[in-house]
């Protein structure tokens, strides 16, 4: 397939539809619009200002912020200067802050909205220049305002090719260090080309950006697939208003990730009864009725693709929202993978609980070991300044991903743990914890679970509760969770048993450390914090927390 750069991808944009609206970004509760030829010429400014600072092509530029128009429009502008674009998650720590922009050898940094300044405010501390977004954010030198009221639009962009390095993207480190994975203009070019073929978008689809664009997924399946297809986007102004901002967008596709699709459904559970719901859905006309309620109410009667990726997400929740009418392609990939590269897409039932089949620019295999294996247009060709991760990735041109899986009689993939969280018991034998967590998980009760059982006799469980049921009886709750429990070891050899279920005082988050910017657990971290008190887990039990 022949591919073309995101630059020429906006130029044909801007000729083709130039004064039809594009970004979307509510501010203050109102609707703040750039048409494509604005967002061009306001890129075109921002790479003037840069190149102002005294920056050279192939230098490397940090945004650091969370969603908005400006962050695309940095994003090409840092592409018209010939620059390399270092994303950084907006809830990221001081020393991970510090690790990017020393590993990546930055010269500038874009800073934007933010839910907490203290971390960037303690790193950007003016040694490299800031240029802050028009929002609430740290210190700054520079204002994006008077950058677009100040230069002259940039009259030649870079001329970049598909070889050049487009941008950093760095992993989330949940076992190390974030390393820096190499993505030229031809990875991303392939994802995002690949992902508007694959879901068969045109210019009239709408997409809203809300997941981190420091995540690959975020920046190929939205931010890219939208600029290679032509259609609007729309941003989120904050949490609070998240329903608001989705009603007004009207998304024709919605990608999230589990955690997002649990509280989603926590919420209509607690306007609604899941008994009480299920009889209703089954009611022939009544239920289709509620069903379109329910995804109203939502924001997504408009969506006709439903994604979601990051993370395995349980089978019993996908049955779920298939009884409601909403098809959630599952979908894989890694910032080694420029995002997304293999989808249950078109959606088919007979495959829910995979990862469907590789996206049409690679190709996928299983190692004698278990290994996925993954080769082809969209797939990295090396981490920044690490040559021996480089090589320990690859075998014979093929990038180990980590992940364990299996092929399905139906031809699709299904992911059942990474290599590397395999424990083994006392017993001496190996346990995947992903399979039992996803079973666990389908528990309404449960939003989140982690296996825990290095050195252990038999592994045991640690959960956090639904937020709706937090307060519930006790007595309920544990009966509930001891049925989850029974059922799940009647399935399970007996060094897979679980010994008994924790249930955590307080959830997992970003911001104490349990989990990574990309929503996953922080295994090691998690079996420190509970490995004590899972001494007292036993004979099937089911505990809490002090």
């Amino acid at each position: 397939m022949t591919y073309q750069t995101p630059l020429a991808e906006l130029a044909r944009h801007v000729a083709e539809r130039g004064d039809q609206p594009f970004l979307h970004q509510p501010v203050n509760r109102k609707l703040i619009v750039w048409t494509w030829r604005q967002v061009d010429d306001n890129a075109r400014r921002i790479a003037q200002g840069l190149l102002s600072l005294g920056l050279k092509p192939g230098d490397r530029v940090a945004i650091f912020a969370k969603n908005s128009a400006e962050w695309f429009i940095a994003d090409w502008a840092i592409m018209m200067a010939g620059m390399v674009s270092v994303p950084i998650y907006a809830t990221a720590g001081a020393d991970t802050i510090r690790h990017i922009v020393e590993d990546s050898g930055a010269k500038a940094v874009f800073v934007g909205k933010l839910d907490d300044l203290a971390a960037g405010q303690s790193v950007f501390d003016g040694r490299i220049p800031r240029i802050g977004f028009p929002y609430q954010t740290i210190d700054h030198d520079h204002r994006w305002e008077d950058w677009i009221n100040q230069h002259p639009p940039l009259e030649t962009v870079a001329d970049i090719s598909l070889n050049d390095v487009m941008t950093l993207v760095y992993t989330s480190g949940s076992t190390g260090k974030p390393k820096g994975v190499v993505l030229k203009y031809l990875q991303y070019a392939a994802a995002s080309t690949t992902n508007r073929e694959l879901v068969g978008m045109t210019p009239e689809d709408r997409g809203i950006s809300y997941l981190p664009l420091a995540h690959i997924t975020e920046r190929g399946v939205v931010e890219g697939t939208a600029l290679y297809t032509g259609g609007p986007i729309y941003f989120v102004e904050s949490l609070d208003t998240f329903v608001d901002d989705l009603k007004v967008a009207r998304p024709t596709t919605f990608l999230s990730v589990p955690r997002l699709w649990t509280r989603f459904q926590v919420g209509v559970h607690e306007k609604m009864p899941a008994e009480k719901l299920q009889k209703l859905l089954k009611i022939p006309l009544l239920g289709k009725l509620v069903a379109r309620k329910i995804r109203a109410g939502l924001g997504l009667n408009s969506v006709h693709t439903f994604g979601s990726g990051s993370a395995p997400i349980a089978p019993t929740l996908l049955q779920w929202y298939h009884g409601l009418g909403i098809d959630i392609c599952e979908g894989w990939g890694m910032s080694e993978t420029t995002g997304l590269s293999a989808c249950n897409m078109p959606f088919r039932a007979d495959r829910m609980g995979t990862i469907g089949v590789p996206l049409a620019c690679v190709e996928m295999k299983i190692a004698d070991d278990g290994e996925l294996l993954i080769r082809g247009d969209a797939v990295f060709e090396e981490y920044y300044n690490n040559p021996e991760a480089t090589a320990e990735a690859f075998a014979d041109g093929w990038f180990r991903t980590g992940d364990k899986a299996e092929q399905t009689a139906n031809g699709a993939f299904r992911i059942i743990g990474r290599l590397k969280e395999e424990f083994k018991t006392t017993k001496g034998k190996y346990v995947a914890p992903v399979p039992l967590e996803s079973r666990l998980s389908g528990n309404p009760d449960i939003e989140q679970v982690c296996v825990i059982g290095a050195g252990r006799t038999q592994p045991a469980a640690v959960v956090v509760l639904a937020e709706h049921r937090r307060n519930a009886n006790r007595d309920s709750l544990s009966a509930s969770l001891r049925r989850t429990l029974e059922e799940l070891n009647a399935t399970l050899e007996s060094h897979q048993k679980l010994e008994g279920i924790l249930v955590a005082k307080e959830p997992w988050s970003i911001e104490n450390e349990r989990l990574t910017p990309t929503l996953k657990l922080r295994r090691s971290y998690l079996e420190e914090v509970y490995s004590e008190r899972l001494n007292d887990v036993t004979g099937g039990a089911v505990i809490w927390e002090n």
